[in-house]
């Protein structure tokens, strides 16, 4: 007779999944019937399992309140997006790209801009706070930003992301010494960082804070992450959400149309212009998108 219980997944990896139950951590494999109805178990879900002669099997994948493709993470509270104007540079246009993608997610992001001992990186700052984002300050060096990054993702369940080498296991290190995670060097020819977290995995930092360390990406590969409908786009700009609603037409696309509310707040300088330009960049990206390829 099996053994049923639930729990969530703090790991994944090779078709193996690390269950943490009121019982103890149980490693399980996912029932076939799972997989051939497109529904993987990813880091952060909330399962039933069954364990029979100490072996453990994924039964069933618990209702989600949010999912991602990449970070392949699941029922998260917050999004913290590490960026640097140093070794690497972060572009814009993928710290907008992820925070799109949270926003259509109505999954609350923060901007952790890290290395700002090497370079104080005052234009993304600006942006970002501009546009309404919560953004510190950070060194996982110096220790700059740190107990700010603590306070802000106390409680919740929160996922770390951002491009390679930016230092994101370096800050959890940093949040939790005891963890002692591998951290990357910066390839100084190509100017990126070398990749050291390979899956997602929950770390609990204590007071009901867990954070997944995800691995980093490149502007390549945000060809793989999640599609949003062209017409959700606008209100994952929480920046825009001042002029919705008051366009001259109610099915402004924000790109050409005459007496467009948010062209007239980028004109006067109320929208960021990265901002507008990489809603541009997506939209004409979701507009290859059918709705039936998101079923």
């Amino acid at each position: 007779m099996d053994d049923r219980t639930t729990g969530r997944i703090l790991r994944s990896i090779s078709g193996f999944y690390d269950v943490q139950t009121d019982r103890g951590l149980v490693t399980c494999r996912a029932r076939g019937i799972l997989r051939r109805e497109g529904r993987s178990p990813l880091t952060g879900d909330l399962v039933e399992i069954t364990r029979e002669r100490g072996k453990g099997m994924v039964e069933k994948i618990l209702p989600r309140k949010n999912s991602f493709v990449r970070p392949a993470v699941a029922n998260i509270d917050a999004l913290v997006v590490f960026a640097a104007n140093v070794n690497p540079i972060t572009e814009p246009y993928l710290i907008d790209r992820v925070a799109a993608i949270a926003g259509d997610q109505e999954v609350p992001v923060y901007l952790c801009v890290n290395k700002c001992d090497l370079d104080p990186a005052h234009s993304l700052v600006e942006i970002y706070t501009r546009a309404g984002f919560p953004v510190i300050r950070a060194s996982a060096e110096t220790g700059e930003g740190v107990e700010q990054l603590r306070q802000l993702i106390r409680g919740k369940l929160t996922a770390f992301t951002g491009n390679s080498g930016v230092g994101k296991s370096t800050m959890l290190n940093r949040l939790c010494p005891a963890l002692n995670l591998a951290t990357g060097e910066i390839s100084e020819k190509l100017g990126r960082g070398r990749h050291t977290t390979r899956h997602v995995e929950l770390y609990k930092l204590g007071e009901g804070t867990y954070v997944a360390d995800t691995p980093g990406f490149s502007a390549f590969d945000t060809d793989q992450m999640d599609v949003i409908l062209k017409e959700n786009l606008q209100y994952a700009f929480p920046d825009f959400a001042p002029y919705l609603g008051s366009c001259r037409f109610d099915d402004c696309t924000h790109r050409s149309e005459p007496d467009c509310a948010v062209r007239a707040a980028r004109e006067a300088g109320r929208i960021g212009k990265t901002r507008y330009e990489s809603y541009l960049r997506l939209y004409e990206k979701a507009s290859q998108i059918k709705e039936w390829e998101l079923k």
